[in-house]
Order: structure tokens, then C-alpha cells, then sequence
């Protein structure tokens, strides 16, 4: 390490701290601008026309009547629309190369005549207001020659099977050793589709210029978008551009480009306007991904001392008839316990919904809920404490993989979660304990996911004003993203986070990584430390010149410290010496690359445990109590690391509890596709929560040891919230979610 870099590692007093959002201010007077909020001048208006089948054939699109509709400027369908390229399937990720171009859905808006799922662009009116593009949309007439519907996984497996994915894990012979074991679990269990609903729909504003597509949009990857974009259009990278500056959540439903983005942008040039499509809440159920229904196939056994000798997981998800998407279900499964026998597998099954794609934890959220509910249920019948059952199968290395952790904490998670919860007061008994006319239940869970670190790059000025500005093509997606970027620069300078600007969101900028994956604290802040150190030093070079305070230091023995350049005998503010000068900024652009770190395994680990209290007599259950002991590596920002938990924990109480988007079976059309009933968490819903971070730097993968935290707060909360459920109710659920039918005695028959 060079002196820079010792020094950065010594000076962290910036990092950890509970430190508000420095763009707090600007979301909170409205001044914040999101994708639909920029009116351009001239600015067209867009709405679609969405598909009323789910499975057949655009026999005939009328658009007379629309067409003579106040203000309509064209309408865009099959036969009239732009020649547009698929983006092709490659090897390339955003993982490995940032400016890899992506997309769930590889079919173009209007590509043919084909209907695939309900929902789906079929055509788009552009108009002088939003209320005329509407208005219109409502009155353009199209004929169908009606398929056959698929619309949820049974039908699926029923009318065509599965289809075998990758992605799967074997290791010895657990078949065998499941026959031969002294207990077992044989249970399957679900989840259904769940649809992301971030409070920001999606929205694009495309313009062209020039032969140029500038482009507002709600996505997690403005780099990734560009490049996405400019293979739809022909064009190189550089004739397009992509900004995001704020982002209203997206969960995984803004990670790629959907039809709507290119469609849009794909107006603009047709009408020689810019275009503002935002995508109506409806829609959003159909045209912009969703979470896959899962069907899970658990087989666990044990010796007759409770340590695991089989373990098969294996999953089938429903994906699209256009694309096909794999829910990893397993992928935590093949590595979170101790076990000699071990299959993993992945299969998938089309109906006729959009594609599927990511969603927070995705894998690993529906994954952890059928293992860690199995887990609970072999930890019964081992007659041992799921809390014990769970220590005594903990694996010391990654055996999947055969390498050992990074850093694993996992024992210390369980250890100060329950004397936190109060788990030593669980009485095993189930309905033993109770409250007045409420019965408690005690269920927990171990939480999981994978560590990352992608590219990144990034540029930082030191200003002649004092100021310091960064620059980097990441986005802000509403976890804090500018504000932990400004602490690393605080952490290297030592300059407070009032002089730090800091610029996010535009794919002009050095290319960032997606905001995905829990991995873009991990990647960006590596090359911002980076980029200011080299910053650092052309200060020093700089400062070396004629009529400078340090006109006769050498380079190498000057530091910065508190935001002042000093020799060891006096202190001079940066910007001071910059302007001795007349020099505007010391700029640097830095690069880091992703971890080719192949000797350890990297991921994160933790566990929940939750009370959930019943009573029968009102038909009442809720979650009153969530203790989450999390170990993510280093903690950035504490406030904001542990907000990122709490609200992952409440949307997992969603995924345990409401969410279900339901299909009518014959029709395939979704028919709870809004807030008033897709059901989510709300204030009232909410429990008392406790986020414990254990703080354990990892540096096997970057310099600050940190890992991500937005994915691992969902994964395993909806087994403990089930393990709760059956502690109180004697009732075990393996269906998500735990509606209030399932628990009543007998259970009323109901649709999963």
C-alpha cells in the first residue's frame, strides 16, 4: 500500500457513523427530481395499449376512431412503428463488464403479432397531454384469436412439464443417505408470484437530437441502461445517455430495460418530440417483471444425534413462453449447513405471465423460506431446540465450494440475537405460552447471501473553492448511496461532508455498477478511495510549484490531513494551495476492478428471530417483534445500514403474511393488480424491531471490509415468521402467505 492508503485506513472516522442522508434535504422539499418529474420543452405524452388476452393472436388493430381524438399525434403498433435490434443473449454481466447490455425480455415492443401474457404492448398513443394519450389508448379497438391459457405453475407442470435449469450443486449421495437415516422431512412448499411495487412507477423521458437519444429513467443501472439502448437503436454508446439521479426503489423490477423504455425512446424519434411514457400501476403487474411462483421438493435427514447426513432441494419456478428465467432457490442451500450429501436443482415451467426477473434476495428469499421452515421441522423431530439444531450443523467452510469463508460470524449472530430476543425463555411446547386472549409463538431463522464486488470507476476533484466533487455513473436508489460515497472521501481527507458534493446517476459519468445484488457499496467505494488518493497526489505535485506555501517540498513528504496539505511544520487548506497556482482542481478517474479472490468464499450471514402472537378469537395474527442479528462485514453508515434491515424485514413480513398476486385460472389475467388489493405491509403492520450489526470488516473483499446489506435483511424472515406461526399455532404452513383461512381449525379450503 502506498502512504495514501495506510493513511486512508487509519483515518475512518467518517466511516461507521450514523450520518443523515446528505440528500435528505432534497427529497424531503420536493426538490429531488425522479424520471417523470422532467418536462422537457415540446414534451409529447405516451400511454399504452395493453393487451386484454393472455395467450394468442393480434387479429386486427382499429385505430380510426382513436386517431380523431383531441391531440392524438400518432399511434404506434405492428406494421408502424421503428425498426428496432434485439439485444443479444452473451455472456456478459454487469458482474464482470459494467457496460454490458441486458434485458429480461428479449422480445421488442410490437415485434409481432403474438400474445405471450396479459398486459403486453400492443400498441401506443402519443398525444399533446397524458389525459389525451389516455383517452385515446382507451379507444384504440384490438381483436384477438384467444390461446389456450397457462396461469400458474400446476396447469404448467400438467399441460408440458418442467424444463431442467442450471445453476444446480451435488455432492456424495444424498438419495442413500436419506434412505438410511434415523429421521427425516419430506415436505414441499411455496411461494407465490410476488410483484415489486416500489412507490415510483416506472417512467422514461426520451428525446432525441442530432441523431443523439438522451433518456430519464427509473432504473437501477444507467450504464447498463445506455448500452441496452444502444443496441436496440443501432447506435454507438456514446450517441446515448441515460440519467437517474433519484430513484423511487425498484427492488429488482429497475435492474434491465422493459418494452416501455424502448418503446418510448422509439416514439420520440418517430414523432421528432421527446416522450414521457410512465407505465400505469396496473401494468406494472404485467410488463415489468415479477417473482416467480415456486414449487420446493425438501428432503432432510439426520442421525440420530441431530447432525444432518441429507439434505435435496429442488425447486421449479414458472417463467414466460419468451424468455426463461431461473429462481436459484438453492443456491443458499448447497453451502449454509454442515452436510456430506447434498442435490441441488433448479427447473422451470412456462405460463402465460410476463418474464420474471430479479427481486430483493432473489433465490435466496423464496429459497431460505422452504430450507429454514425444513430446517425448523427436522430440528422437531430431532427433539432438539431449532436455535441448537441450527449451532450444531454450522459449517466451519464453505463445502460446496470447498473453500473457506472470508469472514463468517454467523455463531456470534445467533448467540447475541437470542439473548436480545429472549429466546431463552421459548417455551417448546406448542400454545404454551400466551397473553391474555393472544397465544405467543417464538420462531427463528438463519438469514444468507452472497458477497460481491463488480468494477467500477470513478473521478474526484479537488476544488480551488475547498469543495471536493465526485463523479460516478452508480445510482442512488433510495439506500444511501451518495451519502456513504461522501464519507469515503471524508474518511481518505478528512474534509467534512459540507464540502463534499457528490454526483450520481449519469451514464456520461465514470461507469458505475448496477445497484443490484447487495454489491454496489462493495464495488463503487474502492474506486472512489482510489480516485481521491490519486487526487491526493497530483495536489502534492501541484503544490510543489513556484509560489506555493510548499514551493520546496518534494511531492513524497507532504500529507493531507483534515482537508489541509501540510510538511509536518504548517498546515495549508487544499484549496488555498490550488489557488496559490491559479490550478482549478486536482482531478483524478480511477478504476477498480472486481474480486478475483478464488481462494475464499464471500457471503454474508445473520439470523432473525420473531414473536408473532394469535388470537383465535378475533381471527387476528400479527408480528409484534423482530430481533435481526446481521454480520455484513464493515457497517458505512450505521443509520443507514440498519434502515436497510428494518425495511427489509417489513417487506418480508409482506412476502410471510399478504403478498400473492392471483391469476384467474381461466383467463390468465391478474385480478388484485393494485394497492387497494395487492396487500403490503403498512405503519400498522410494522413490529417493534431490533438490528444488531456485528461490524466485522472484511477485507479478503475490498479495503473498507464492507459487503452489501440492502438483499440479506428478506431472506430467511418468512421461515421464522412461519416457524412463529406453527410455535403458537400448532399449524404449519408451508404455502406462503400465512393467510388467516390457513390457520382457522379446520383449515378452510381454499386457492394457494
Amino acid at each position: 500500500m502506498s502512504d495514501n492508503t495506510s493513511q486512508a485506513n487509519a483515518d475512518r472516522s467518517a466511516i461507521g457513523a450514523a450520518t443523515r442522508r446528505v440528500d435528505g434535504r432534497l427529497k424531503v422539499t420536493g426538490a429531488a427530481k425522479y424520471a417523470a418529474d422532467h418536462h422537457l420543452e415540446g414534451m409529447a405524452y405516451a400511454y399504452g395499449v395493453f393487451s386484454t388476452v393472455a395467450s394468442g393472436r393480434i387479429s386486427k388493430i382499429d385505430t380510426d376512431a382513436a386517431r380523431k381524438l383531441p391531440g392524438v399525434i400518432d399511434i404506434f403498433h405492428r406494421g408502424h412503428f421503428s425498426n428496432l435490434y434485439r439485444v443479444p443473449k452473451t455472456k456478459d454481466s454487469p458482474t464482470s463488464k459494467l457496460d454490458a447490455a441486458v434485458v429480461d425480455e428479449h422480445r421488442l415492443p410490437f415485434e409481432d403479432d403474438k400474445v405471450s401474457h396479459a398486459g403486453q404492448f400492443v400498441a401506443l398513443v402519443v398525444a399533446e397531454t397524458f389525459e389525451q394519450a389516455r383517452a385515446a389508448a382507451y379507444a384504440v379497438k384490438v381483436s384477438y384469436e384467444a390461446g389456450t391459457v397457462i396461469a400458474n405453475l400446476d396447469q404448467a407442470v400438467k399441460a408440458h412439464g418442467v424444463k431442467k435449469a442450471g445453476s444446480g450443486h451435488e455432492r456424495g449421495n444424498a438419495a442413500e443417505a436419506f434412505d438410511q437415516a434415523a429421521l427425516k422431512v419430506d415436505a414441499t412448499y411455496g411461494t407465490p408470484v410476488e410483484t415489486h411495487n416500489p412507490m415510483e412507477m416506472h417512467a422514461t423521458v426520451a428525446s432525441w437530437k442530432d441523431g443523439k437519444l438522451h433518456v430519464y429513467e427509473s432504473t437501477q443501472g444507467v450504464v447498463v441502461h445506455r448500452a441496452t439502448l444502444a443496441r436496440v437503436f443501432g447506435v454507438t454508446p456514446d450517441r446515448v445517455n441515460v440519467e437517474a439521479p433519484f430513484i423511487g426503489s425498484g427492488f429488482g423490477s429497475k435492474l434491465w430495460a422493459w418494452p416501455h423504455a424502448i418503446a418510448a425512446s422509439a416514439a420520440a424519434r418517430e414523432v421528432g418530440r421527446p416522450v414521457q411514457l410512465v407505465i400505469p400501476r396496473m401494468q406494472m403487474f404485467t410488463t415489468t417483471g415479477h417473482r416467480p411462483e415456486t414449487r420446493q421438493h425438501m428432503r432432510l435427514a439426520t442421525d440420530a444425534g441431530g447432525k444432518l447426513s441429507s439434505v435435496r432441494h429442488e425447486s421449479i419456478n414458472t417463467t414466460s413462453f419468451i424468455d426463461q428465467y431461473t429462481e436459484t432457490c438453492g443456491g443458499v442451500t448447497q453451502g449454509l449447513y454442515v452436510c456430506p450429501n447434498v442435490l441441488v436443482s433448479h427447473s422451470t415451467t412456462e405460463v402465460n405471465h410476463g418474464t420474471p426477473t430479479s427481486m430483493r434476495a432473489p433465490g435466496a428469499a423464496p429459497g431460505l423460506f422452504a430450507l429454514e421452515s425444513a430446517i425448523d421441522e427436522m430440528a422437531l423431530a430431532a427433539n432438539l431446540d431449532p436455535l441448537e439444531f441450527r449451532k450444531r450443523n454450522f459449517a466451519e467452510m464453505d463445502e460446496s465450494q470447498k473453500l473457506p469463508w472470508s469472514s463468517n460470524h454467523l455463531l456470534e449472530a445467533y448467540d447475541r440475537g437470542a439473548a436480545k430476543f429472549g429466546w431463552d425463555k421459548r417455551l417448546p411446547e406448542v400454545g404454551s405460552m400466551r397473553e391474555g386472549s393472544e397465544v405467543i409463538g417464538y420462531g427463528m431463522a438463519a438469514c444468507n447471501w452472497e458477497a460481491f464486488r463488480t468494477p467500477a470507476d470513478a473521478r474526484v476533484g479537488l476544488r480551488a473553492d475547498g469543495t471536493i466533487e465526485v463523479t460516478c455513473g452508480v445510482q442512488d436508489i433510495g439506500t444511501g448511496t451518495y451519502t456513504i460515497v461522501a464519507q469515503a472521501v471524508s474518511a481518505v481527507t478528512g474534509v467534512p461532508l459540507e464540502r463534499i458534493k457528490v454526483r450520481l446517476g449519469d451514464a456520461s459519468f465514470p461507469a458505475g455498477p448496477v445497484s443490484g445484488g447487495s454489491w454496489a457499496t462493495a464495488s463503487v467505494l474502492p474506486a472512489v478511495a482510489k480516485a481521491t488518493r490519486d487526487a491526493i497526489d497530483q495536489l502534492k505535485v501541484i503544490a510543489a510549484g513556484a509560489d506555493s506555501p510548499f514551493a520546496k517540498a518534494k511531492p513524497d513528504t507532504l500529507k493531507l490531513e483534515g482537508g489541509k496539505l501540510t510538511d509536518g511544520k504548517q498546515s495549508v487548506d487544499f484549496g488555498e494551495v490550488l489557488k496559490s497556482q491559479k490550478v482549478a482542481a486536482a482531478e483524478a478517474e480511477a478504476h477498480t476492478d472486481a474480486n478475483t479472490n478464488d481462494k475464499l468464499s464471500f457471503r454474508s450471514f445473520g439470523a432473525h428471530f420473531v414473536e408473532v402472537r394469535w388470537d383465535a378469537g378475533i381471527s387476528r395474527l400479527r408480528v409484534s417483534r423482530v430481533v435481526s442479528a446481521i454480520d455484513v462485514g464493515r457497517i458505512i453508515n450505521s443509520k443507514t445500514a440498519a434502515n436497510q434491515v428494518e425495511g427489509a424485514v417489513v417487506m418480508a413480513i409482506g412476502m410471510a403474511l399478504f403478498e400473492a398476486t392471483e391469476y384467474d385460472e381461466r383467463t390468465g389475467l391478474p385480478v388484485n393488480n393494485n394497492y387497494a388489493e395487492y396487500v403490503v405491509p403498512v405503519h400498522a403492520d410494522q413490529p417493534e424491531i431490533d438490528v444488531i450489526l456485528l461490524d466485522y470488516p472484511d477485507y479478503g473483499l475490498n479495503e473498507f471490509g464492507a459487503r452489501g446489506i440492502g438483499e440479506i435483511g428478506t431472506t430467511g424472515l418468512a421461515a421464522a415468521v412461519a416457524n412463529a406461526v406453527y410455535h403458537a399455532t400448532g399449524k404449519r404452513v408451508r404455502q406462503l402467505p400465512i393467510t388467516l383461512e390457513k390457520l382457522m381449525d379446520p383449515p378452510v379450503s381454499v386457492a394457494a
